[in-house]
């Protein structure tokens, strides 16, 4: 897989990319990692890729050209890609997503900036749009990380395991992962289950299955009850 990431901070970018499980990728070739400074694609002596808003209002937003400019120009030399831009109007990034774009040859991640991007850099470019949620980023560069980490840990050959990716959560039917335990076996009162030590394989997967179904249900109480919880304005959160 090569994934093409669009960045102003690329130097930002790279020592998470070249660590642990995505650094280990690479190096066996799984995936290939392309870093672009769309400010190399501007044309004047300040290498400017921003400017005022029309209508007046704060901030910045990113000008249209170097993006298209970067894009034609990744795509020119390397082919298509699955084009995803990190935006808060995308759709909600989870693991069935990650699931669909590990099965892409080339991916393309475009990380703004300061208010966001002129509007026809969605208009003129044919995007996936991505969110990690309802919070602001300053720039969508930890996003792109989170996209893409999901998304390579899922590519065959990747992980130490072959069947790791299969038992994380969200991989199956939508539950969380059943808890993990390790040495030592009793630390500061806390006692791992009995159940661990049976030898049982049978009631092992049994209680696994259990614990994973009832942290499931635990969390979408929890999501439940902040839906329906007002906010400091009297309004319930949507």
């Amino acid at each position: 897989m090569l994934c093409s990431i669009l960045t102003l901070f690329p130097e930002a970018i790279r020592p998470y990319l070249d660590e642990s499980i995505l650094g280990n990728a690479q190096r066996t070739g799984r995936v290939r990692f392309q870093l672009v400074n769309f400010r190399d694609f501007t044309s004047d002596r300040h290498h400017s890729v921003d400017d005022r808003p029309f209508g007046g209002g704060p901030g910045m937003v990113l000008a249209p050209e170097p993006i298209f400019d970067a894009v034609e120009e990744v795509e020119r030399a390397y082919g298509p890609h699955h084009r995803i831009l990190l935006s808060p109007r995308g759709r909600r990034f989870d693991q069935r997503a990650a699931r669909e774009l590990a099965e892409e040859e080339r991916l393309m991640l475009c990380c703004g900036r300061y208010e966001g991007f002129d509007e026809r850099v969605r208009l003129g470019i044919e995007w996936d749009e991505i969110s990690l949620g309802d919070f602001v980023l300053s720039g969508g560069e930890i996003a792109a990380l989170a996209v893409v980490e999901a998304v390579v840990r899922l590519l065959p050959g990747v992980l130490g395991h072959e069947e790791s990716a299969m038992h994380d959560s969200f991989m199956n039917d939508g539950q969380v992962d059943h808890p993990h335990y390790t040495r030592p076996r009793s630390f500061r009162g806390l006692e791992v289950p009995e159940v661990l030590f049976s030898g049982n394989h049978g009631e092992v997967d049994d209680w696994r299955r259990q614990r994973r179904i009832e942290l499931t249900r635990q969390r979408q109480a929890r999501a439940d009850t902040a839906r329906d919880t007002p906010s400091q304005d009297g309004q319930e959160k949507s």
